[in-house]
């Protein structure tokens, strides 16, 4: 089995063995960010297309042209997932944004989608994810496919209100003005290095990833011996800093490089608790450890994520003491298979256009239930995400990919995430059925050093005024509590 533990492993080896991890809790709670750095070596796999959007053609009806922004159709490279940003974060895009796109290769245009105006996932306010300088508002990304042709169009709303308060008077249609600095941000998430590459790891202690060596050309019948490469054997590079930090912080749960963190069983996760946070368990959680069995977990390098775009360094807070689901709100057109790619986008999107440190949220789970890290620091640490503006700080964000507004979640998804909501708090004594106090760090809901009482797993709009994570997957949160509870044991 991989990882630290055997079934032999007991509570006083373990915790001499997590003494060579690094814990949440002796980990500096912040971190002063760094630059972010650009990918070394050959150019990064993706790309990045940013269209800025003018007035469209004046029309026969209101609004004016100033209230109505877009692009015309028009070619462009091929771009798989697209959004639209402007320049101040605390702007609000108050109107509709809608996008057509030809599937790549053909003549083939998809009717208007909409993209989610109101964006509300992001960093608290204040922090340095926040004032870096590089933030801009955004639309949530809508995943198209593979497409080579786009149009949109962004429409302010009409806000109709009384001209006067006079007896008879007429409604007057007023439009607030659209944010400056529109721009269209198409793209491409790029080919993931083959599975059987990503797959390499470091050994076991080792500085550097194992050396795999050329092997010695063959001669074809009748070929020359003389004419052929007779050099010695070349290694490949040794691993990038940064995806060698990104798997070194699972460590204990996988060996380095490992496309994904398995699964274990109730016996197995309750040794893991006892060698990851041995020092820091609560006499209750000694004698009775409620954690749920620790699921599957695709890492970043499982999706192929490319470390070269986020910044190196890792931020966490104290402990986990809610969870807060939200859903991308990036369309549900997608297949299972797409998900590396998809989570590829949408992490380059949040980097690159939005202006972020890493993708904002510590998971993800795609339709099928299958579960995937997200920000980098460590799946069972308490990394600070960007993911519920004002509750960040001691909080995981799990986003299901997909829009749940209208559609009901599949039974994979709710599953799922009431597998990862009981293991993830468990790891910090959380109760999914409980409730916990969470000071804010400011929004619209509550006032920033407010103490607010909420679910230990609660919706995206519990903590800030929002749709996310959609009204049916909002639905389903009562029966996922009790779920990830009777798989704590409780």
């Amino acid at each position: 089995m991989r990882g630290l533990l055997a079934s032999s492993v007991g509570v006083t080896g373990a915790a001499a063995l997590a003494l060579s991890l690094t814990s949440p809790a002796v980990a500096a709670r912040t971190v002063s960010p760094a630059a972010v750095r650009p990918a070394s070596g050959a150019e990064a796999p993706g790309s990045t297309q940013s269209l800025p959007l003018a007035p469209l053609a004046p029309r026969d009806v209101t609004p004016a042209p100033a209230d109505e922004q877009g692009l015309p159709r028009r070619d462009v490279r091929h771009f798989s997932l697209a959004g639209v940003i402007w320049d101040d974060p605390d702007t609000e895009l108050h109107g509709r944004v809608q996008i057509r796109t030809r599937a790549a290769g053909t003549h083939t245009w998809s009717g208007w989608q909409d993209l989610e105006a109101h964006n509300d996932d992001t960093a608290d306010p204040g922090t340095a994810e926040r004032t870096s300088g590089r933030v801009h508002g955004a639309t949530a990304p809508l995943w198209v496919g593979d497409s080579d042709g786009v149009e949109v169009r962004v429409r302010a709303e009409a806000d109709r209100r009384a001209g006067d308060m006079a007896p008879g008077s007429r409604t007057v249609t007023a439009t607030a003005p659209l944010p400056k600095g529109l721009r269209l941000e198409l793209v491409d998430p790029g080919e993931s290095a083959p599975a059987s590459t990503r797959q390499e790891a470091a050994t076991a202690g080792a500085p550097h990833r194992a050396v795999a060596l050329r092997s010695a050309p063959t001669p074809e019948p009748g070929e020359d011996p003389a004419s052929m490469d007779t050099s010695l054997p070349t290694a490949e590079p040794p691993e990038d800093p940064a995806s060698m930090d990104a798997s070194a912080a699972n460590a204990g749960l996988a060996d380095a490089g490992d496309l994904e963190i398995p699964a274990l069983d109730r016996q197995q996760t309750e040794q893991e608790l006892f060698a990851l946070r041995a020092g820091e368990l609560t006499e209750r959680q000694r004698t009775k450890p409620y954690i749920g069995p620790r699921p599957r977990i695709v890492t970043r390098r499982g999706w192929g994520a490319d470390e070269g775009l986020r910044e190196r360094k890792f931020v966490y807070t104290k402990k986990v003491k809610a969870a807060f689901v939200h859903h991308t709100a990036s369309g549900n057109g997608y297949r299972c298979t797409q998900v590396p790619s998809l989570i590829r986008g949408i992490y380059r999107y949040h980097v690159k256009s939005m202006g972020w440190r890493d993708i904002g949220y510590n998971f993800l789970v795609d339709k099928c239930g299958n579960i995937y890290e997200g920000r980098a620091g460590g799946v069972a640490k308490a990394v600070l995400g960007a993911h519920t503006l004002g509750f960040n700080t001691n909080s995981v964000g799990i986003a299901v990919v997909g829009s749940y507004g209208s559609k009901k979640p599949p039974a994979a998804v709710t599953n799922a995430v009431a597998r990862l909501a009981a293991w993830k708090l468990g790891l910090y004594g959380g109760n999914p059925k409980g409730k916990t106090y969470l000071k804010s760090g400011g929004g619209n809901r509550y006032p920033k050093g407010k103490k607010v009482r909420l679910n230990v797993i609660s919706g995206h709009r519990d903590g800030f005024a929002t749709e996310c994570p959609g009204r049916q997957l909002y639905r389903k949160l009562g029966s996922t509590r009790t779920t990830a509870a009777r798989l704590q044991g409780r």
